[in-house]
């Protein structure tokens, strides 16, 4: 058996984390999740603080 050089290890790992990391973030970009996250927040974040009454004194 052949043992890899450092090196290609190196290019090995790189080589996955960044096809990993591409096919998440066009993943992400095609299914529109960024916005369907944001979304989600944006709606919990308003009944969080929408149903404290509010008083503004200037």
């Amino acid at each position: 058996m052949k043992k890899d050089c450092k090196v290609c290890k190196v290019a090995k790992t790189t080589t996955k984390v960044a096809a990993i990391t591409t096919g998440a973030l066009f993943a992400v970009y095609m299914w529109n999740l960024d916005q369907k996250v944001l979304g989600w927040a944006y709606v919990k974040v308003n009944e969080i603080f929408d149903r404290k009454p509010v008083d503004i004194k200037f």
